[in-house]
């Protein structure tokens, strides 16, 4: 539908689906280049929180990142187009970050607080406006 300007009405939420497709490309554009720095570089990572020392190994997770990057790049792209399997996997992936990043609280607090509620404003704009996108397209 169009108004007197040419612009088709839409909801607000539909311009939040669209927020949620270009965080999940740049999300998967970092977790790509995460992933490839963590298999090029050092091979683990310390980390001391309550005086315990933490390691990670930083092959497993960076391959780990490159294969959620790889996810995350194209599903950005396609929810954009408003299909359906693309907000499907696109809430999946928003829940798998959201799990990752209450592992990873003790270790940084804020900015896994800070995903975490960009990953539950994805699922909701996505969840509850997501056929809007697609009516649109």
């Amino acid at each position: 539908m169009s108004n007197a300007t040419g612009y088709r009405s839409s909801s607000d939420w539909t311009d939040w689906v669209r927020f949620a497709g270009v965080i999940l490309i740049v999300g998967g554009i970092f977790n790509l280049i995460q992933g490839l720095a963590a298999l090029l570089g050092p091979d683990a990572y310390f980390g001391v929180v309550n005086g315990e020392l933490l390691v990670f190994n930083l092959e497993g997770w960076g391959w780990w990142n490159v294969l959620i990057g790889a996810l995350t790049l194209p599903t950005g792209i396609a929810l954009l187009s408003g299909a359906t399997w693309a907000r499907i996997v696109a809430v999946v992936l928003a829940i798998a970050s959201a799990v990752v990043q209450m592992i990873l609280v003790p270790v940084q607090p804020w900015w896994s607080f800070i995903v975490i509620g960009i990953d539950v404003l994805v699922i909701y704009a996505i969840v509850a406006h997501g056929k809007e996108l697609r009516d649109q397209n």
